[in-house]
């Protein structure tokens, strides 16, 4: 098992990282009846998809000898109704720099072919931008 979830009431949920015993909370947004106190559902994808792509990253930048630290992305989710759904994810990624061009190429690629965006119903926009700070 990966995760438990716990529905708490008032549009509240509370889940729990099995392997770990971390936890975050999510509520529905104000735009959907919650209170949007926390992540919602579809924050967690649409972020989800940005910590999935700086971590393949990460990993992919350690094989190539390549300090990511500090790097950043800002997230923006779209929702779309009829039926309400995710309609676009933009991400835009500022990285570190003083990459070679070769290096950057492969990290962008690793980044946008993440599991979590590669998972994701080709119906949802993904706008990813990189900047590179030099």
């Amino acid at each position: 098992m990966t995760s438990k979830v716990v529905y708490l009431g008032a549009l509240r949920t509370e889940n729990t990282h099995i392997a770990s015993g971390n936890t975050y909370i999510t509520d529905a947004p104000v735009d959907n009846h919650g209170k949007g106190e926390a992540f919602s559902p579809t924050d967690t994808v649409a972020t989800g998809a940005a910590n999935c792509m700086l971590t393949v990253m990460g990993i992919k930048a350690q094989d190539l000898e390549v300090d990511l630290t500090g790097a950043t992305a800002q997230v923006t989710k779209h929702m779309a109704s009829g039926p309400r759904r995710i309609s676009r994810i933009e991400i835009q990624v500022t990285l570190p720099g003083g990459v070679s061009d070769k290096n950057r190429k492969i990290l962008e690629q690793t980044g946008r072919t993440c599991p979590v965006l590669m998972s994701l119903h080709e119906a949802i926009e993904k706008e990813i931008t990189f900047h590179w700070q030099d």
